[in-house]
């Protein structure tokens, strides 16, 4: 399937990982974007669309659900790591596909320019991708470029920020250290409550 791919992309096909039995993942120039999207539904028969989203790879400067928030917090590395196949940017893009006769699937990825969060829309490869692109758009920030309707989904129009860059500020780890110290109050006991409780030993109804 590779080899496939490296056909109809060529120089386009930036690096990849193949785990046999596992998964294949490919990272594609940006500019190949529509062209690999294209070449995996036609040529390998990957017809079925499952999700398209974004990565940011910047760590976050709130925390990590796994830091103790009775300790001081820890030294934190700013390094910007990418993940599977590699990358060259802070944010990506990526897509899940699936043959349905082979039963292979590849993820995709392409990296976004830091300063051009700009990509073409898949909606006429996959029109399943106008959600999601809409979603990602919404939350990250980035432009699909040919998207019919970027319009958005959750969040209300006059919304500001993208929430799910990680240096979205977070009021909630802001106001309590994440995870956050659950605050209980006992409930109020009633006559009902005290009726309820079970006799002590030896005593008689």
């Amino acid at each position: 399937m590779k080899a496939s791919l490296s056909t109809e992309l060529g120089d386009a096909l930036v690096d990849s990982v193949i785990k046999p039995g596992d998964d294949i993942w490919v990272r594609v120039d940006t500019a190949a974007w529509v062209e690999a999207g294209r070449a995996v539904r036609d040529a390998l028969g990957c017809t079925y669309f499952g999700f398209l989203s974004a990565l940011d790879w910047k760590p976050s400067p709130w925390g990590r659900g796994e830091d103790d928030p009775t300790e001081p917090p820890p030294e934190r590395s700013t390094e910007i790591v990418q993940g599977i196949a590699g990358g060259a940017t802070r944010f990506q893009v990526f897509a899940r596909v699936h043959s349905p006769t082979s039963h292979v699937g590849i993820t995709l990825k392409a990296d976004l320019p830091d300063d051009d969060l700009r990509i073409a829309s898949w909606t006429p490869i996959y029109p399943g991708a106008d959600w999601h692109e809409r979603e990602a758009w919404e939350m990250f920030g980035i432009d699909f470029v040919g998207h019919p309707y970027l319009h958005h989904i959750y969040l209300p129009g006059d919304f500001e920020g993208y929430p799910l860059r990680k240096d979205f500020p977070l009021i909630a780890r802001m106001v309590k250290p994440w995870p956050g110290i659950v605050d209980v109050e006992p409930l109020p006991a009633g006559d009902d409550d005290e009726g309820d409780a079970e006799p002590e030993a030896g005593a008689t109804s």
